[in-house]
């Protein structure tokens, strides 16, 4: 895995280096921002709390139904702008990130202010876990294997959540993900059952296709 800090200049949208011959892009894609405000930074959550927070004032405060209303506007004032800005943060996180999945594996382009790629060799992912939600978007975490370390703090929210100590990174919030999980399977399977062929005088390590 590599660490990458200016993509402006990439020869290839999302990754720090062309694809070697024989390597193909099968997908890229960035999170929804909707379900990245919803899912990573509790957009619905905070929303709720708010709207609550604006009913039980208006029960102990507001006589009236007009003075009920009245009560509760500063509060949803209040929730809707906190909203509207958790919702931008999230925004321009889902725009400066780029999951790219190749025949090969799994490049991540992440973070708004400092800005790094993971690339993640097939052959280092031990598990991949698909979370859907009904609306289709969904996250895809990967299981690495190795002694590699990833900063849960510098990758997050591109991390499964609370595995701090065994960084998971994870393919997060992504539209059709039910479809990107088969993609990634398949690529992976059709990978790893490449047998290798070393050539012992030079070191050398071909991949021969079935």
């Amino acid at each position: 895995m590599s660490g990458h800090d200016d993509f402006a200049s990439e020869p290839v949208a999302g990754l720090p280096a062309r694809p070697p011959l024989g390597e193909e892009i099968l997908w890229q894609g960035r999170p929804s921002s909707f379900a990245l405000a919803r899912d990573a930074y509790k957009m619905t959550w905070f929303a709720g709390y708010f709207v609550a927070l604006a009913i039980w004032r208006a029960s102990i405060i507001g006589d009236t139904v007009g003075e009920g209303l009245l009560v509760t506007l500063p509060y949803l004032a209040i929730g809707l702008a906190f909203c509207a800005m958790v919702y931008l943060v999230a925004m321009i996180q889902a725009r400066s990130t780029l999951y790219t999945l190749t025949t090969a594996r799994v490049a991540m382009r992440i973070g708004a202010a400092l800005t790094v790629t993971l690339n993640i060799p097939f052959k280092q992912v031990a598990n991949a876990n698909l979370v859907l939600r009904k609306d289709g978007t969904g996250s895809i975490a990967l299981e690495t294997m190795g002694d590699t370390t990833i900063s849960y703090l510098v990758c997050w929210p591109h991390v499964r959540p609370w595995h701090m100590g065994k960084t998971h990174p994870m393919l997060r919030c992504i539209p059709d993900a039910k479809r990107v999980a088969k993609l990634l399977a398949d690529a992976a399977q059709t990978r790893l059952n490449q047998p290798e062929v070393t050539l012992a005088r030079t070191g050398l390590t071909l991949s021969a296709a079935e």
